[in-house]
Formats: structure tokens, sequence, C-alpha cells
């Protein structure tokens, strides 16, 4: 069997971790001995606790790698990406780190290296949709909503972390681009909010977050937004946090010591922000596509709505987040994606039939889909 290494092994890595194990030898490692505790035995897979943050071990982990998966938490991720490819290996990369990927665009392709980035849900799925689309019509607009949520609403926000709290932070704190009108202008973070109904759960609210990323430079689509959806009354709470200096990373003196605030914030937030091992979330998204495709306007929508696995006890965000990398790795073993240099899931969307593969290997793992056709 092929061999992967999977960097990073919290709650999204897991699953991925578990998901390639039937069919691959995998080493699976991470700085938490309890992230590599909690990979089931019976899987086979090798767990080490390592330092990532260490150049000297990501290339010792790597070094027999037939493939890597970059699950690291986003602050780590850039630098990660780039060591793994300066060890000539491909990588399917979750790290969503907020620099550049094209920066190492020119290694990867030096080092004859495929480096599929950003491939989770959202960025992930999102992205490869529309690559498709971009390819069989004139997309005038993209939207995507997406959000992921535990069932109970507990006070006081109304939230829970289903992936790296810190990442959720970011999410918040930095400004969100979006395009409009052929132009790419820049928004503050939980502007803009919008009530959306949810079947199933009610209303959410969405409001404006950078997640286009990749497509802001790779899509010709004159129109484009991505906004997360959250419970009424939590956008509100953290744009107060935001405002008031909570969020700040520059040091602050308290009583002669000084302190970070966002030091202090997460230390009293995250503990309220703890997922239950086996606590019951759902993952939303929606996609809305429109333009103009053999002379007339066309709008497609793709739903998804996924809830914890009672089965596998595994949570809908890091299902979906998961298995989406976890099919692109599918798609990269078989031969159907070998692009080289940096790319984005959209250059997997562009690619005949790999969005289909990527529903059906997703579908097996009752991840679900549903496409919405509308014609004017």
């Amino acid at each position: 069997m092929k061999n992967i290494t999977v960097l990073g092994a919290g709650m999204v890595g897991r699953a991925i971790i578990v998901d390639l194990a039937s069919n691959y030898n995998v080493t699976a490692a991470d700085i938490n001995p309890k992230s590599i505790e909690l990979i089931p035995k019976e899987f086979g897979v090798k767990g080490l606790v390592k330092d990532l943050g260490k150049k000297e071990n990501i290339r010792n982990l790597v070094k027999d790698a037939d493939l890597v998966v970059n699950a690291v938490p986003g602050f780590m991720g850039f630098e990660t990406l780039k060591t793994i490819i300066e060890c000539k290996k491909n990588v399917i990369d979750i790290a969503f780190f907020p620099e550049d990927p094209f920066e190492l665009n020119k290694l990867a392709i030096e080092n004859n290296v495929t480096a599929i980035v950003d491939c989770g849900v959202a960025p992930g799925m999102c992205n490869v949709i529309l690559g498709y689309f971009s390819g069989k019509m004139k997309v005038e607009s993209y939207e995507c909503f997406v959000g992921g949520l535990p069932f109970t609403r507990g006070w006081p926000y109304q939230y829970k972390a289903p992936f790296s709290p810190i990442d959720v932070i970011e999410e918040y704190t930095r400004p969100a681009r979006i395009m409009r009108n052929g132009k790419i202008i820049t928004k503050d973070a939980l502007t803009e909010p919008e009530f959306i109904e949810v079947e199933n759960i009610g209303t959410l609210e969405a409001f404006n977050t950078d997640g286009l990323r990749s497509l802001l430079y790779t899509m010709d689509v004159p129109n484009m937004l991505e906004k997360t959806m959250r419970y009424p009354g939590h956008r509100e709470i953290m744009h107060i946090l935001r405002e008031t200096g909570f969020l700040n990373e520059e040091p602050i003196d308290i009583n002669g010591t000084m302190i970070k605030p966002i030091d202090m914030t997460t230390k009293l937030l995250f503990p309220k922000w703890l997922l239950g091992q086996e606590e019951r979330e759902f993952t939303v998204m929606q996609v809305n596509v429109v333009g103009e495709e053999n002379g007339k306007l066309k709008k497609y929508s793709y739903k998804l709505f996924d809830i914890f696995h009672e089965k596998t006890k595994t949570s809908s965000m890091a299902r979906t987040t998961g298995y989406a990398c976890t099919a692109a790795v599918e798609l990269f073993m078989n031969n159907d994606f070998s692009r080289k240099g940096i790319c984005p899931p959209e250059f997997i969307g562009m690619e005949d039939g790999c969005l289909d593969k990527m529903l059906a290997y997703q579908k097996d793992r009752d991840i679900i889909y549903e496409l919405h056709e509308l014609t004017d």
C-alpha cells in the first residue's frame, strides 16, 4: 500500500486519518498526545507525538510518504506547506492559512509537486463547484453561505467551535474581500448581516468573512461573496468584543505586565466554545451560481446539510471538511488530477469528471450535496 503522512491530528485531521487508513499506510503526527491517543487503535495508524513547528521533524515525517496531508492550524500552515514542498512531496492542504499560497507556486513547479490547497468544505467544495460551472457557462455571480453549529444554542455565545477556535477568531478579525462589479472591495468582517432560513434549523444570520481567497484571482466572475452563518445574536457579541479591543494582538500594559488582549480573551473564551466529543452539530452550506448558459439565464444551487454521524461518532464539520480532502487524495492517487504547482480546488472543478467523483466519494460517506436548477 502507498504511504500517506498526515500532519495534524485534531478533530478534522483525525477524520482524515481514519478515512484513509482503510486503503493506505498512514502515519499521523501532532504535538498534542491526547490527539494521538484519540486515533482508534484498530486502524493500524502509526501515531507520533511531534512538534510540527520544527522543520526537521516535518522532513523526517514525510521522507517516506507518497503523499502528505497538511492539517495543522492556520497560523503554522504556510511554513509547513513550504517545508513539505521543499521535500519534493505532493500535498493536500487544509490548513487555511492567511498567506497567499501562490507565493509557493514557483517552488512547487520547480520541485515537480502537486499542492492542492484549501481543500475542505468552504473553502474547498464550493470552489470545486464554481470551477466546474465556469467551464459550462458565463458565470455572472457566485454566492456561498456556510456555517457549522451545535444543535443546542447555549448561552451566552450560542456557538461552539467545530474546528480550530483560533481560526474562528481569524474569521472575525480578518477584513473580508468580495468582488463587486468586477472590482475587489474590502469590508470589515461581521458586516452586512442578513437572515437566512434553513430547513430543519430555522433562522440563521449570515455576515461577511474573507472566504473567497483564491477565487478572487483565478475566476473571471464579476460578483462573488462568501458569508458565514451563525445563530442570531452571536455576530453582535463578537462584534462588540472586537471593537472593544478584546481580539487585538498589540500588547497592553496591565499593572506593569504587557499582555495581548487576544491571549486573555481566548483563554476565557475557548473553554466556552469547546464542542463535546459526541455533541450533535451540523454543517450547512448553499452555493449559488448564476450566469448565461446556451443563451439562457440560469441559476444553480448546491445545498448541503450534514449532521454529526452517530455510527462513526464523527462531527459534521470534521466529515465535510475531512472527506472533501480525502476525496482529493483519491483523485490524485488515481491520476484523475495531476496538475503541478499550487492548485486551489477550483482547478479540480475545471477538470472533466472531477466534481462528480468528489461528490460520489462523499455520498458513499453519507455527505449529500443536492443540486437545484432554476431557469428564467
